[in-house]
C-alpha cells in the first residue's frame, strides 16, 4: 500500500509467530454470545496489550460495575503486534525525557505487579538491558544523553551504566562481542511470552463475566450518529453496534477507521524469529538491543531475549527451549515495509540477516565453530505502529469536521513506534480515566488531562490535542524520517543544548 492511504484491515492468512504456537484454547474463536450485541457502554477495538489493559482497569473501577463491556477483534486474540513482538517489557531511559522514562518504569512495574499477584505462567524474567553500540557515532550519542539524564534526574541516571570500548573481560561477561563500539547497562527491564500474558487477562476477564469478546470480528468502519447516548456505531460483517464509547486499541491499524490519523499513525512491517541456540551453550543472562550493527545505520536496530531451557519431559536429559527470539534487521529489506498492513509474508533480506547475525554479536558460547547461520523454528512479521512524532496518541479523537472540537465518545490508545510493552499498560489506565470521568458528569477533556498530567499517570506529551496535531502536521513524514535517518535525526537538529532527548535513539526494540 502507499504511505497516503489509509490502513487495511489485519489479514486473514497472517504469517506463523512462535508465541501463538501455544494457543489459548478457551479464547480460540470465542465469541462469548453467539450474536453481536446491538448495544453496549463501552466498545473496545483491539485485543493485544492495549485493549486488555483498558479492559482489566474497567473491570477493577467501581464506577464501571453497571456499564456492558464488548471487545471486537478482527482476528483472534492477541494475534496483532504483541502476539508478534520481541517478548521485551524494557523502559528507556536515557533517550528520553524524565518524565517519559518515569512513567516507562512506572509500566514495567504495573505488568511485572499483575503478573506476581496473580502467578501469571507468562515466562517473567526480571533482566538488565544491555545495549550495545557498533559505531563509535551511535555510542557517542548515548553517551552525551546518559550525561543529560544524570543532570536531568540522578534517580533515573543512576539505573543506566556504562561499558567502554576496550573493556573485553566486562563485555563478555555480558556476552557480547568486545567489537561493539561501547555498551550500555540499564536496569529494571524484564521479558515475557506476550500473547500468554494478555491471553491470561482477556480469559479471566471473561470466565468472570466482565467482558464480552467477540473475535474474528473486524471493525469496517464508525460512524457518528445522533443518538444522545449510543453515539458511535460500528459496522462489522456480521452487522452493527452501537456504543456510548468506543476505545480504538487498533496500533498500525488505527488510520483504516480514522482516516485523519493517516500520515500521524502509520503501519510498518517488522521481522522477527524464534532461533535454536547453539548445542550446550548457556543462557544469556540480559536482553539485548543492538545499534548500527553491520551498516550502522543507528535508527534500525535488533532486539533480543532468550527464553527459558527446560528439561525434555522423555527424561533423557535433552534440554528444550531456550530459543533466541531475535527481531530487527529492517536495513536488510527486500521488500516495502512502510504503509504496509499485511503480516502474511517473511522478508528473505530480513529473515538471512537474523538468522546470521547473532554468531557475530554475541559470545553465544555452546557448539558454534564452523556455524555460520542458527537454525529458526519459526520467522513471521507484525505490523508496528509508527508515530509521526515518536510519541504514542491517548485521548479524544479531534472532529473530522471540526478542527476546534472532538469527537463524542470515541477516544484513541496507540501508535506505540515498536515500544508497546513499557507504555501500553497505563496509556490505557489513563484512557479509563478520560472515560469514567465523562461518565461521572466531568465533560471538560481538558481539566481531565491536566489532573492525569499532574498526578504523573500520563506524560503531557502523549496527550491528543488540537495543538499538538498541528505540530506533528508539520513534521517531516515517517517515511522522510526514515529515509534521513530516522526520527532521532530529525529531532536532534531541533534539539536545543543541553536539553534531553524526547525522542529514542532508535526506534524498533520490540514491535
Amino acid at each position: 500500500m502507499h504511505t497516503n492511504q489509509p490502513a487495511g484491515l489485519p489479514c486473514s492468512n497472517s504469517s506463523a509467530s512462535f508465541w501463538h504456537s501455544e494457543p489459548n484454547a478457551f479464547l480460540y474463536g470465542h465469541r462469548t454470545t453467539a450474536d453481536l450485541p446491538a448495544k453496549a457502554d463501552i466498545v473496545i477495538v483491539g485485543s493485544g496489550i492495549t485493549g486488555a489493559s483498558v479492559a482489566r482497569f474497567l473491570a477493577a473501577d467501581s464506577r464501571a460495575s453497571k456499564l456492558s463491556i464488548v471487545m471486537l477483534e478482527a482476528r483472534e486474540i492477541c494475534w496483532g503486534a504483541t502476539g508478534r513482538n520481541g517478548g521485551h517489557c524494557q523502559p528507556l531511559l536515557f533517550d528520553r525525557t524524565p518524565d517519559v522514562a518515569g512513567f516507562e518504569v512506572k509500566n514495567v512495574h504495573a505488568v511485572k505487579s499483575y503478573i506476581d499477584e496473580h502467578n501469571v505462567p507468562c515466562e517473567w524474567r526480571s533482566v538488565t538491558g544491555c545495549r550495545s553500540f557498533w559505531t563509535a557515532e551511535s555510542f557517542n550519542a548515548a553517551k552525551t544523553e546518559v550525561e543529560q539524564l544524570a543532570k536531568a534526574n540522578k534517580d533515573l541516571a543512576s539505573k543506566v551504566s556504562l561499558i567502554e570500548h576496550g573493556d573485553a573481560k566486562t563485555m563478555k561477561q555480558h556476552r557480547v562481542n568486545p567489537n561493539a563500539k561501547g555498551v550500555t547497562l540499564t536496569q529494571g527491564a524484564g521479558q515475557l511470552w506476550p500473547y500468554k500474558y494478555v491471553t491470561f487477562i482477556v480469559e479471566k476477564l471473561v470466565r468472570e463475566s466482565m467482558i464480552n469478546v467477540q473475535t474474528n470480528t473486524p471493525v469496517k468502519k464508525i460512524e457518528t450518529m445522533t443518538d444522545s447516548q449510543y453515539r458511535q456505531q460500528l459496522t462489522t460483517p456480521r452487522g452493527q453496534i452501537s456504543a456510548r464509547h468506543v476505545i480504538l486499541a487498533t496500533n498500525g491499524y488505527t488510520s483504516h477507521l480514522l482516516n485523519g490519523f493517516t500520515d500521524l499513525i502509520v503501519p510498518v512491517r517488522c521481522e522477527m524469529s524464534a532461533l535454536h541456540p547453539p548445542p550446550g551453550s548457556e543462557r544469556l543472562p540480559n536482553s539485548y538491543g543492538m545499534v548500527g550493527f553491520e551498516n550502522g545505520n543507528i535508527d534500525h536496530d535488533d532486539y533480543l531475549i532468550q527464553r527459558p531451557f527446560y528439561d525434555s519431559s522423555n527424561g533423557d536429559g535433552t534440554r528444550r527451549g531456550g530459543h533466541l527470539m531475535f527481531g530487527g534487521g529492517r536495513s536488510f529489506a527486500m521488500y516495502n515495509c512502510i504503509g504496509e498492513t499485511d503480516d502474511d509474508i517473511v522478508d528473505p533480506g530480513e529473515a538471512d540477516y537474523l538468522r546470521r547475525a547473532l554468531l557475530q554479536m554475541l559470545e553465544l558460547e555452546g557448539e558454534t565453530e564452523g556455524m555460520k547461520e542458527l537454525k529458526a523454528s519459526h520467522q513471521w512479521t507484525g505490523i508496528k505502529g509508527y508515530s509521526r512524532d515518536n510519541m504514542p496518541w491517548v485521548g479524544k479523537v479531534p472532529s473530522q469536521e471540526n478542527n476546534e472540537s472532538f469527537e463524542n465518545g470515541l477516544w484513541l490508545c496507540g501508535g506505540y513506534t515498536g515500544h508497546g510493552m513499557p507504555n501500553a499498560t497505563l496509556c490505557g489506565k489513563a484512557v479509563v480515566e478520560m472515560v469514567l470521568a465523562e461518565e461521572q458528569g466531568n465533560t471538560n477533556y481538558e481539566s481531565i488531562c491536566e489532573k492525569l498530567v499532574k498526578d504523573q499517570d500520563i506524560p503531557q506529551i502523549y496527550l491528543i490535542t488540537h495543538d499538538r496535531l498541528k505540530a506533528a502536521h508539520g513534521l517531516p513524514s515517517v517515511v522522510e524520517q526514515d529515509a534521513a535517518g530516522g526520527v532521532h535525526a530529525v529531532a536532534s537538529l531541533k534539539k536545543k543544548p543541553n536539553e534531553p532527548m524526547a525522542v529514542r535513539t532508535s526506534k524498533c526494540t520490540s514491535m
